[in-house]
Formats: C-alpha cells, sequence, structure tokens
C-alpha cells in the first residue's frame, strides 16, 4: 500500500488529526500519545522517524530532532474505527517531554476510583 493510499484510509477528526499512541516495538510499553495530520503521517510512513503535528505550537515536529531522543518507526496501524494510530517504535532514551521513558509514569489512578 503507497503511502497516499494509506492516508485516505485514515479517519481524520474536524480538526483533520489523529491520535497516534507510540509504543515500544519488544517490550509493548505504551510511551506516549501525539496527533499527526495527513502530512506528519505521511512524513512518518516515508521517512522511517515519526512526525507529529503540535497543536499548542501549530507546527511540525520530528521525534528527537532538538532532544536526541529519537523514535524509528517499526509499524503503523490503524484501529478497527480507521481514527486512531498505533506506531511501533524503537525509542532511544526519553520518550516524555519530562525526560521520562514514558509519559504514563505519572499517577495511578486506580485506587482513586476504588478497582482492585
Amino acid at each position: 500500500m503507497s503511502p497516499d493510499e494509506a492516508i485516505a484510509r485514515v479517519a481524520f477528526n474536524g480538526d483533520g488529526l489523529v491520535p497516534a499512541v507510540i509504543q515500544q516495538h519488544d517490550t509493548g510499553e505504551v510511551l506516549m500519545l501525539a496527533w499527526m495530520d495527513a502530512e506528519a503521517l505521511r512524513r512518518t510512513l516515508t521517512t522511517g522517524r515519526v512526525t507529529f503535528w503540535s497543536r499548542s505550537r501549530g507546527e511540525y515536529w520530528r521525534k528527537g530532532d532538538t532532544s536526541g531522543h529519537v523514535q524509528y518507526v517499526r509499524g503503523v496501524r490503524l484501529d478497527c474505527d480507521g481514527d486512531t494510530l498505533l506506531v511501533t517504535v524503537d525509542q532511544i532514551g526519553a520518550a516524555c517531554h519530562t525526560g521520562d521513558r514514558t509519559c504514563f509514569d505519572g499517577v495511578d489512578l486506580t485506587p482513586v476510583v476504588g478497582l482492585p
């Protein structure tokens, strides 16, 4: 499938964006969530490096260009509804802007809601 054919299958939201869940390819560790538009997805599919659309800055950013914490693409999958991407990567360094390995090292909400 060509990049254009792949992009045509994505159900972008009203802002032209799709959430991308980023996962370490060999451990299954969920690293982060960010947003892509069609061009960010095209760049991701054609360069082998993950590119996102920054909603706050209004510009593209390729993971690792300033931090050195690069994400090399291992796979890109579309969910059953076509509205979420799962991008498997080889993460070099921290994935989170805080310097943590993953953005999901924060507060565990399970005890708060009383789940076992």
